[in-house]
């Protein structure tokens, strides 16, 4: 150890150096005249660079780091925002044009904006983009005000007749039309709809036999096809269909609006482009519950009496009996329909309207429909069928709708297909369903299981939550089959979690633990069981609650597989780490946390990933964090005791165990495998001893790091990947190097031992042929023993005296400093000249540059030897075309900048120095 503490000298011979010296002021003056050769001055330039390197330290530049400091900062510039904010909206203004027919006429543009400020992309795309465009083609039927107003009043009385938390049609059909598309060509069938004309005086008979005999032209081949048709041209042409009908029927040509209707229809059985099909049910059915929209409100206008118009719950005995008789008169123009896909969608348009006629007609024509669809051969025209009466069919209330499910699977069927809301308001009245249901082919607890499964995602009302729970658990606990139970128990346990205390959870963690234990049931339910673990800790993260569950860690007893058990003890410590949000020494929490860590701690074998050690070691060292016991040091020194003892297979752990008590670390820091963690830690021991005026440990603890720096190998194994340390003790050294401006020398070990003991190591560890982080780490000290001349250093640490304190800039402290300088520059100026072959001039040249900006950054360029040394640097970096011409052109113009700042006119005379060579 102390060898490598000893003190190295390198002395040059005087009259040779003064040689040196006079050579460098004339070689290159002797090379122009021709006086001598190239290849003679080469072999004495590198001598007189070495001649001149003992100039560096004695002319160091003084630094001032305060004023420095100054110097960098960027310039502040007041900034008056005023009513601007980045998060702050844009206001843009919209432009509207209004184009004349007239002949000659042009065109008024008016604008208004509520703000000056412009957006530039709403600018130039004059108010509109491509994706307002896309969502308006895509969507045609939206375009007239009046669609969009009748579809919103539609939708709000449909909400109040089956509630407002079922998903209304408008929140699917958006997303239908923009999902189903095509490209392929289509084709649609249109009729010509024009009316005929009829005499003033025709009788009543008469009217009603023209009508019929036009609804008999439209079915026997007043139509025409149209091909080839775009997806945007078909959505048009539909479009005009529907405002066909709109007109038709407010010009009072009824026939010719039920035409329309029948003629959309007729479109519904066409399946050739069966990608496009939904959104052509979408476009058309919108037509249809335009039909009977018109038709509803139609017979209702004729019931106002006395201008009072019927309440929205009238009985059929309120309706007067020509509105009766009109209403029958739709169902006998629809029954005369003699396609069947047309007859039944318009009859299912208007099904509303049997509300006139008797209190039962819906519920009579239900069935009927149903049966109809029947007879639709295609099944993907039938299914839309169904789907399209299910729609029209929703303005029954639930109550009515009961007497339809007295079958599981189709109970079962309702409560997967609707939304959780609307399962959950009406969670009683679902479990007195499943009580009354037959269980044939279907059990109970599937059906529980669904309705717990809704719950789990929305709320029961208040006053209904233990009722069903207990509702629901009579039939769970009573299941014998430990598969069945454990799956429908899965499910509740998140209800319980959701909305009842701790002496539930544990009431349903007891009865888990009664049905799964006995026979061993539980090695076969793991799954569940994990996912019961998941749902607890998730809605419980207080962990003194949770422990204090009775049946909680019992619960764990029954994870007997390994694996399986490690994995629940992760899940468990990562919601500790995430919502513990203070340290903890509650007794409970630690022992019941430290067996947790033990057991993934003990899975760890020569099998296990690296990736899995890591996120263990993650694991257990969060929770070391977080624990604390205050003042109370014993207490705190007997737990980092017993996590040392029990995690001593997990580096990281252990290496957290360091950071945490300084006492291991001249036990611990040893048994580690890797090298740079041992180095590190040292390093990091020695800062927070140095921290705390342990002066003495901080020195035990940087001479361990130095004595450890020859044990580091040339490679070393990164990710699982073998790489070279070089690059890794070259950052090490340099942060070592920091450390050491600050740390005062010891009295009795003479001046820089630390610095020494380093560079000798430095000097004896055997470095790659093709690396130079050799003369990188010595330039590295030059800027430590620049820092080391300062009147004042940089940086200190609070209560430690450092050099600057101790030595007062005593020229005996100064001295051995330049003989340290001395040593280093020789080393550097010999890698240099090692570098002089022809496959090495490269790095040569980078070298020298790198040395050149050293001068330049730390040395006092007012002497003019130093100032010579730094323009043969720079001549070397440039000698045989190696050098990086944008980085010259660089260093050149931040030289000129530094001459035009204060006390800094010599680097005039330097910048006309150094001349820049192409590499031609």
């Amino acid at each position: 150890m102390n060898d490598l503490f000893c003190k190295r000298a390198v002395s040059l011979n005087s009259t040779y150096f003064s040689t040196c010296i006079s050579f460098c002021n004339y070689a290159c003056i002797y090379v122009d005249i021709g006086y001598v050769s190239l290849s003679q001055v080469c072999g004495y330039l590198y001598a007189c660079i070495l001649s001149l390197y003992s100039f560096f330290l004695r002319h160091a530049r003084s630094r001032n780091y305060v004023s420095e400091s100054e110097v960098c900062k960027l310039e502040s510039v007041p900034l008056d925002f005023g009513d601007y904010h980045p998060l702050k909206p844009i206001t843009v203004t919209e432009s509207k044009t209004k184009k004349m027919n007239r002949k000659g006429s042009t065109s008024s543009t008016s604008s208004s904006s509520s703000s000056s400020v412009m957006d530039p992309l709403s600018s130039v795309l004059d108010g509109t983009d491509p994706l307002s465009l896309f969502a308006a083609a895509a969507d045609p039927v939206t375009t007239t005000a009046t669609m969009d107003s009748t579809r919103k009043k539609r939708d709000k009385d449909d909400s109040s007749a089956v509630g407002s938390d079922f998903e209304p049609w408008s929140s699917k059909r958006g997303e239908i039309l923009s999902r189903y598309t095509t490209t392929e060509k289509l084709s649609i069938v249109s009729g010509s709809f024009s009316r005929k004309a009829t005499t003033t005086g025709s009788a009543v008979s008469e009217k009603v036999r023209t009508r019929l005999e036009e609804l008999d032209d439209l079915e026997e081949g007043s139509q025409k096809e149209l091909l080839n048709l775009t997806q945007q041209d078909y959505m048009n042409r539909i479009e005009e269909l529907n405002q066909s009908l709109k007109d038709a029927w407010s010009s009072d040509q009824k026939v010719k609006a039920l035409k329309i209707v029948i003629q959309c229809s007729k479109l519904l059985s066409d399946t050739t482009v069966i990608q496009f099909y939904p959104s052509k049910f979408v476009l058309i059915t919108d037509i249809l519950d335009t039909f009977g929209k018109l038709v509803y409100e139609r017979i209702l206008s004729m019931c106002v009496d006395s201008r009072v118009s019927l309440p929205d719950n009238f009985s059929p005995e309120s309706v007067n009996d020509t509105a009766k008789e009109t209403c029958l008169n739709w169902f006998f123009k629809i029954a005369s329909i003699r396609e069947l896909i047309p007859r039944f969608y318009v009859e299912a348009a208007i099904l509303k309207c049997n509300k006139f006629l008797s209190k039962t007609g819906i519920s009579e024509c239900l069935p009927r429909l149903t049966s109809m669809i029947r007879g639709i051969g295609d099944p993907l025209v039938a299914v839309y069928a169904r789907a399209y009466l299910c729609r029209v069919g929703c303005h029954l209330t639930l109550q009515t709708c009961i007497k339809d499910l007295l079958h599981a699977l189709l109970l079962n069927s309702v409560m997967s297909a609707f939304r959780a809301e609307f399962i959950a308001a009406r969670s009683m009245d679902f479990i007195g369903m499943i009580k009354e249901c037959d269980e044939s082919g279907f059990p109970k607890h599937l059906l529980f299981r669904s309705l717990g499964l809704n719950l789990a995602l929305a709320d029961p009302p208040e006053n209904d939550r233990l009722q069903i729970l207990n509702e629901a658990w009579k039939v769970i606990t009573k299941l014998k089959n430990p598969q069945d139970y454990i799956n429908c128990a899965e499910v509740w346990v998140e209800y319980t979690c959701r909305h009842f205390t701790n002496r539930e959870i544990n009431t349903v963690l007891a009865d888990v633990i009664k049905h799964m234990t006995p026979d061993r049931a539980f090695e076969d339910a793991y799954p569940q069981l994990q996912s019961i673990i998941q749902k607890v800790i998730t809605y419980i993260y207080d962990f003194s609650l949770l422990f204090s569950v009775e049946k909680f860690l019992p619960f764990l007893d029954m994870f007997q597989k390994e694996s399986v058990r490690v994995e629940v003890c992760k899940c468990i410590m990562e919601s500790f780490i995430k919502h513990q949000q203070e340290s903890t020494k509650d007794p409970v929490i630690l022992n019941a946390l430290l067996h947790i860590c033990k057991t993934m701690h003990d899975s760890v074998n020569a099998l296990t990933l690296e990736d899995e050690k890591r996120m263990l070691a993650a694991l257990i060292n969060g929770f070391i964090k977080m624990v604390s016991f205050g003042r109370d040091f014993e207490q705190q020194l007997s737990f980092y005791v017993e996590a040392r003892s029990m995690f001593c297979n997990l580096e990281p752990v252990l290496v957290q165990l360091i950071h945490a008590c300084v006492a291991f670390c001249f036990i611990t820091i040893p048994s580690l495998s890797s090298i740079f963690t041992r180095l590190n830690l040292y390093l990091h021991s020695g800062q927070v001893a140095l921290a705390n005026q342990c002066l003495s440990q901080a020195d035990a603890f940087f001479k361990a790091a130095v004595s450890l720096v020859p044990e580091v190998p040339k490679m070393i194994s990164v990710d699982g990947k073998m790489r070279p340390s070089d690059a890794f003790l070259l950052e090490f050294l340099c942060n070592f190097f920091s450390t050491l401006l600050v740390v005062p020398d010891h009295p009795e070990q003479g001046v820089l031992f630390l610095v020494r003991g380093l560079l000798n190591v430095i000097q004896d560890y055997t470095w790659e042929d093709n690396s130079d982080d050799k003369v990188r780490i010595y330039t590295n000290v030059l800027h430590l023993l620049s820092a080391m001349t300062q009147e004042a250093y940089i940086y200190h640490v609070d209560k430690v005296d450092s050099n600057d304190t101790l030595y007062g800039g005593d020229s005996k402290f100064l001295t051995e400093i330049n003989k340290l300088c001395e040593t280093v520059i020789a080393q550097i100026l010999d890698h240099l000249k090692t570098l002089g072959k022809e496959e090495t001039l490269k790095r040569q040249s980078q070298l020298a540059l790198y040395f050149f900006n050293t001068i330049l950054a730390h040395g006092d360029l007012r002497n003019n030897k130093l100032n010579q040394l730094s323009v043969n640097l720079w001549n070397l970096a440039q000698k045989h075309g190696f050098a990086d011409t944008k980085t010259m052109v660089k260093t050149l113009e931040y030289i000129k900048r530094r001459s035009k700042q204060p006390e800094m006119s010599h680097f005039t005379d330097l910048a006309l120095r150094l001349p820049l060579q192409s590499r031609t």
